[in-house]
């Protein structure tokens, strides 16, 4: 099994109700997309916003991920630029 490399600090995990809901419904946990999120895997972002999260790493910027859950839901993660937390959130709560 190969060893993935964490980027940053998530800080505190935080997740909105409608987020747990989403994720809930489709059976699934959260730590996989925290997983991907925090070793650099982005998901569905565009080429400038990939960009934006490989600079961020270096600057100290907000990351965010976007990914979509087992039932096509879109699922954003954002690590605020001082690493003190990370929230999981749907699209219309951003």
């Amino acid at each position: 099994m190969a060893l993935t490399r964490i980027l940053f600090e998530l800080g505190r995990v935080v997740a909105t109700p409608e987020a747990l809901s989403v994720l809930e419904e489709s059976g699934e946990e959260p730590y996989p997309y925290l997983g991907r999120h925090v070793t650099g895997d982005w998901g569905e972002l565009s080429r400038e916003d990939k960009s934006a999260n490989t600079l961020a790493l270096a600057t100290g910027e907000r990351i965010l991920s976007s990914y979509r859950t087992s039932r096509g839901v879109k699922l954003l993660v954002i690590t605020e630029a001082d690493r003190s937390s990370t929230c999981l959130l749907l699209p219309e709560e951003y």
